[in-house]
């Protein structure tokens, strides 16, 4: 039977159906928002997974081509790897939903969430991230929800829920935010140097929005839902606790504070060996470590509630800032940023706009100018692994570092350059995707990017118990893996730029929120001021090793002339000057070149090609075909004039091939423009202008004919066969006048 909740979000039906579509999975929904569909599944396998001591769940977005009526581009022409907007949505659902199942699962659970439709105007993460939800909650999945996400912005001074495509370009603000019945579990946005107070606001508003789509759910659970799965919860054993921790001592304690990473880590290893070793006769080696690493989180988590963080700093202190730039020679930009043990390299590079990456997504986007890129290698935190693709993690937090700079980036028509970031963490201990935000602001500056304002990020933590909570500023990995929350805020000195939030929780208070927002301003303004420190600004010019780029307008209906058929015209002009040529639509012509040899060599041929010819104007051109009556020149590409045969020389011209050939290249003045558009031209006017003769050559010396053979005969062409035993005119020293190319001739010139 289908079963079908329906209720009109925004102005549109949002529809919740069940009952038709992969009726095998433990649980399927699908979800339909204006015309964009996505079929969510949630299906749990029979028995554990043995050797794991984590919750197996997998979330993937499926996105299909069919979608949007598009086949893929790919070399295949299927879908392959995922886009970097679904593993982007996936991680946004993963991170929701996985705080509110049993982490004492070892069944795998998947939920897959396949786009079958998209109609460009609405984006499908968030109507993906309430399938899963709705899939879980009539599923035999434990699920502590249901739960629902909505996209806010801010639009002229309003907040607006459920933002289109069409609104993210308008908006200020770009909000996920996912929440429970109870509380916000999940934020994940951008912005354009918003407020805290207005983030505050429509954090609220969105959760109303949230409560509605969490009441369908419910609604639908109750026409169809399956029975959940028990699982046995097991038992803690207080009499082992309490023996281990009196085993372990005062030994305990120096391991929870007071210690550095890596003799933390030495200590702890020690200790647990100790343990394992004095127990392991009467009780099993998981349940030694097991207990353990509960023992180790109840007294770090202890300790700071008590005002004692694991390296001793107080709840908002920084650690230790650094930083420099121009560290490599040849790059366009870098910097190092060192945040404690947190250290990364940044480096920018500088492309021409034809570098901009090209997307084939479900998106309405199709070009990206502006990259980041984060690499993880395993030596940042001392391990040893293998090396491969980027995986979630380094696509996620590279994304996030992206969206915090975005803002500031120069728009394509005051810096039309494609921009380039790569973030290598050499050392990570907490947050290096907030310190990939501040190296990247210091390389940008460093290469001479002229962004709006520097950007800076900062990393808030959590640690609560029934009665209290803090919130730390800063927090390093061990406060990350032992603590209840993740909340990473990046901004300039005016407002937010970029949010992301993880919790461990089912939901935490606006209280909270709002304490962690204004310490994380409080330390982003300590932060720029660090970084202002050691750059105050960007650089006026531009590194020597950037690509020069010079923005020409041409009149659109140029713009056929300049591409040419199938883009052999701009294929040329790249090939003969070494310079990158990109054309807008509106007429914008963009020159990139290293050199600027190479620029102006590229400007000359567009401004040739694409200037109109005027009378009085001289040309150095081609000559492309010759016929009795004179010979035809290419002046611009798919543009002719012809040189009639009195106006070949300052002589009595008796065959247009005495003087020139095709593929000569000759200088000539326009001298007239009929009314169809037919251009004349003139060779022996510039030859009576500079002195010389008719010669296509290098000869000093020059033919001069009789004044009789110079009689005008423009009106006619000269068809007058050459008398028996005739010669050509020879020079005053006996040789024929050369037909040999001037050397330098091929260069137009300067106009």
């Amino acid at each position: 039977m289908i079963h079908r909740v329906q209720r009109t979000i925004d102005g549109k039906d949002l529809i919740l159906e069940t009952g038709e579509l992969a009726l095998q999975a433990g649980g399927s929904v699908k979800v339909q928002y204006g015309e964009t569909i996505v079929l969510a599944t949630a299906t749990m396998s029979n028995s554990a997974r043995d050797g794991i001591d984590f919750l197996p769940l997998s979330v993937d977005i499926e996105e299909r081509h069919y979608a949007i009526g598009k086949i893929p581009g790919s070399f295949f022409r299927r879908e392959g790897r995922p886009t970097t907007e679904a593993v982007l949505g996936s991680r946004v659902t993963d991170r929701t939903i996985r705080p509110l199942i049993p982490k004492t699962i070892r069944n795998e659970i998947q939920v897959l969430l396949t786009v079958l439709s998209a109609d460009r105007v609405n984006p499908h993460d968030t109507i993906a991230l309430v399938g899963a939800s709705a899939a879980l909650t009539i599923s035999n999945v434990p699920f502590d929800g249901p739960v629902s996400a909505t996209r806010i912005g801010y639009i002229d001074g309003k907040l607006v829920t459920n933002l289109t495509y069409e609104n993210l370009s308008e908006t200020d603000l770009d909000l996920v935010v996912a929440g429970s019945e109870n509380a916000i579990v999940m934020v994940e946005g951008g912005a354009k140097e918003v407020d805290e107070n207005i983030v505050l606001q429509a954090l609220k508003k969105a959760q109303e929005v949230n409560h509605q789509i969490i009441q369908m759910q419910q609604e639908l659970a109750e026409l169809t839902s399956k029975e959940k799965t028990v699982f046995e919860e097991a038992e803690i054993d207080d009499s082992f606790t309490n023996e281990l921790t009196s085993f372990l001592g005062e030994k305990l304690e120096d391991a929870i504070g007071g210690l550095g990473k890596e003799e933390r880590t030495e200590l702890t290893d020690k200790l647990l060996s100790d343990s394992v070793s004095n127990f392991e006769e009467t009780h099993d080696q998981v349940k030694i470590e097991s207990t353990f690493d509960k023992i180790f989180k109840d007294g770090v988590r202890k300790n700071i509630l008590a005002g004692n963080r694991p390296d001793g700093r107080s709840s908002s202190e920084i650690r230790e800032l650094s930083s420099k730039v121009g560290v490599l020679p040849r790059a366009h930009g870098s910097s190092i940023f060192n945040r404690g043990q947190t250290q990364i390299l940044n480096v920018a590079t500088l492309g021409t706009l034809s570098d901009a990456q090209r997307i084939d997504s479900l998106s309405p986007d199709e070009t990206k100018r502006y990259l980041h890129h984060y690499n993880f290698p395993p030596y940042s935190v001392g391990e040893v692994r293998r090396v491969g693709n980027p995986g979630r993690r380094e696509i996620g937090h590279g994304a996030l570092a992206e969206r915090a700079l975005i803002p500031v980036i120069p728009d394509e028509s005051e810096f039309p350059y494609t921009i380039r970031l790569v973030s290598d963490v050499l050392g990570s201990n907490g947050s290096s995707s907030m310190g990939s935000v501040c190296a990247s602001t210091l390389s940008l500056m460093d290469a001479g990017v002229p962004i709006k304002a520097p950007v800076a990020g900062i990393a808030m933590g959590l640690v609560t118990n029934e009665q209290d909570f803090v919130v730390l500023t800063d927090i390093q990995g061990i406060e990350d893996s032992l603590g209840d929350m993740d909340f990473k805020v990046a901004g300039t000195k005016d407002g937010i730029t970029a949010l992301q939030m993880d919790i461990k929780l089912t939901g935490i208070t606006d209280e909270i929120l709002e304490q962690a927002l204004q310490q994380a301003k409080t330390a982003r303004l300590e932060i720029l001021e660090s970084m202002l420190a050691t750059i105050p600004g960007t650089r006026e010019e531009l590194n020597e090793y950037a690509p020069r780029i010079t923005k020409l307008t041409i009149d659109t209906e140029k713009i056929g002339a300049l591409i040419g058929p199938g883009g052999k015209t701009i294929r040329s002009i790249v090939e003969q000057s070494g310079a990158t040529v990109d054309v807008d639509n509106d007429g914008t012509v963009f020159v990139g070149a290293t050199d600027m040899v190479s620029a102006n060599k590229a400007i000359n041929l567009i401004n040739a090609l694409t200037k109109d010819i005027e009378v009085g104007e001289k040309y150095t051109g081609k000559v492309v075909r010759t016929t009795d009556f004179g010979a035809f020149v290419e002046l611009t590409p798919g543009k002719d004039g012809m040189v009639h045969i009195s106006e070949l020389a300052d002589y009595h011209v008796p065959n247009v091939e005495d003087v020139v050939k095709v593929g000569d290249e000759i200088e000539v003045l326009v001298t007239e423009i009929d009314q169809t558009g037919r251009v004349r031209l003139s060779r022996k006017a510039l030859l009576n202008e500079s002195g010389d003769s008719g010669t296509i050559g290098t000869d000093d010396s020059e033919p001069k004919s009789d004044s009789s053979d110079r009689s005008d005969k423009s009106d006619r062409p000269s068809r007058r066969p050459r008398p028996e035993g005739s010669s050509r005119p020879r020079s005053d020293s006996g040789r024929r006048p050369s037909r040999r190319r001037q050397e330098g001739s091929s260069g137009r010139p300067d106009r």
